[in-house]
């Protein structure tokens, strides 16, 4: 917030106060007086409070002059608003948390499991890390987990917080028969939950144009689809259909560390051109990675390819002030009057 004055040059007619005083005292001088026969008797007399109030006068109507003239400077403040919006942006992470995901991995020189490592990286996506990852403040996320069976952990929100508590509850079931990997599931309903909360949304702003501006789905497997309802390729299409990007993150570590051994290899590298023709489908990518020390590089690619744009409008408003100096001129005008009033005229 700042104060400025509109008509500065205003402020030269404050030189003609001074000179209008001068010229009031050399009239009120030169203006015809009683003749006191004897000056002793007039000095016994003493001063009168009307004299003092003939004294307040001029000054009175000197200030209000002094008003007027700033009230003509037009004195101004100014209030800059600056407005921040944001095209929302929507974000469907999706975790592989099959029986596989519990193998051992060495993860930024600790052995940790596989989930573990991808809790650690996604908690980074999301909060960011003030380094690789500036966070995404602002964007809808949501969280889907998958096994045999597919859960919404947490729906899309801003409150990542919330979102977090959730990741960081997330683990592998401890029944086998929840330890299958059903992608295509994990996948379709990531998409629902991203429709249903668009068609929400039109819904509480009754705007049936409304769109996310971008839709996005993140998903991390480590295995084979070979569960669930729905096949990959039938998550994609309706990806596809409803304008959702799925990006997919393959993971290949195997629990000694190294690679598959030669007789998943070609089963592997059939799985990878299978979920990387899923993600160009609904015009994502496919990432395979060799062990999760990698996954920081590829989420950061990621985190770069969704952004939110922000646009920040900035605008000044501007509150004309002179009407307070106006008045307090014309306050001073009728003090001025008042004490004239009290003061009486002056004698011939």
């Amino acid at each position: 917030m700042t104060f400025r004055f509109a008509e500065p040059w205003v402020f030269w007619l404050l030189a003609a106060i001074p000179l209008w005083a001068v010229w009031s005292w050399v009239r009120q001088r030169r203006a015809p007086g009683v003749m006191v026969s004897v000056f002793g008797r007039a000095a016994a007399a003493g001063g009168s409070w009307r004299v003092t109030l003939q004294w307040m006068a001029p000054l009175a109507r000197g200030g209000a002059l002094a008003m007027l003239v700033v009230a003509l400077a037009r004195p101004q403040e100014l209030i800059p608003h600056s407005e921040s919006s944001r095209d929302a942006i929507a974000l469907q992470l999706v975790v592989d948390r099959s029986g596989s995901m519990e193998e051992p991995a060495m993860f930024e020189g600790e052995r940790v499991s596989r989930l573990e490592a991808v809790k650690r990286v996604v908690r980074r996506f999301v909060s960011g890390d003030g380094a690789m990852y500036p966070g995404r403040a602002g964007d809808l996320i949501g969280l889907v987990a998958f096994g045999t069976y597919a859960d919404t952990l947490s729906p899309l929100t801003g409150s990542h917080g919330a979102l977090i508590e959730s990741l960081e509850r997330l683990t592998v079931s401890p029944d086998r028969r929840e330890r299958a990997t059903a992608i295509g599931d994990g996948l379709v309903l990531a998409v629902a939950r991203m429709r249903a909360a668009e068609d929400a949304m039109k819904a509480d702003l009754e705007d049936p144009d409304f769109a996310f501006r971008s839709k996005a789905i993140v998903l991390l497997t480590d295995g084979e689809n070979n569960a669930g309802v729905y096949s990959p390729d039938d998550g994609a299409a309706l990806a596809a259909e409803w304008g959702v990007r799925v990006y997919i993150v393959g993971l290949r570590e195997a629990s000694d560390g190294g690679l598959l051994a030669n007789m998943r290899r070609g089963v592997m590298q059939q799985h990878e051109q299978a979920m990387r023709s899923v993600a160009e489908a609904t015009g994502g990518q496919f990432w395979a990675v060799d062990n999760v020390s990698q996954l920081g590089e590829v989420y950061a690619r990621i985190d770069e390819l969704e952004r939110t744009e922000i646009r920040v409008t900035e605008t000044t408003e501007i509150v004309d002030l002179y009407h307070v100096y106006a008045v307090l001129a014309f306050v001073m005008l009728g003090v001025e009057m008042l004490l004239r009033g009290l003061a009486g005229g002056r004698l011939p």
